[in-house]
């Protein structure tokens, strides 16, 4: 599980923290019973406060996607309703377009006009 975070971003850290960790559930790159990084070790991954990563996981602990416990890894409990179907509808959708000849920015510009 890959965690990104931009720094010169105006959406708090822990935000995006743990839109990162959710889309990586959502993704199935993790999964249920999967265990995440401590919050000591994500936050020196990430060169970030702990009570930062500690809000983060809190977030997700209260959407029911993990499990915290005190001198316990956090746990993937839950899997994020309705997004791992999402992404392969997008992948579809994606390869079927190109399979008639769009090129990215076209599928981009398709995607962009049905918003």
């Amino acid at each position: 599980m890959l965690v990104r975070v931009d720094p010169t971003s105006g959406q708090p850290l822990f935000v995006q923290i743990a839109a990162s960790v959710r889309g990586s559930i959502g993704r199935g790159e993790v999964g249920v019973g999967d265990v995440l990084p401590t919050v000591r070790e994500l936050a020196a991954a990430l060169g970030v406060n702990m009570h930062t990563v500690r809000a983060a996981y809190s977030e997700l602990r209260d959407e029911g996607l993990v499990d915290m416990r005190r001198g316990r890894n956090v746990t993937v409990v839950a899997q994020v309703p309705g997004e791992a179907q999402l992404h392969e509808q997008i992948h579809s959708v994606v390869a079927a377009a190109r399979h008639v000849g769009k090129s990215d920015s076209e599928i981009l510009r398709l995607v962009q006009e049905a918003l």
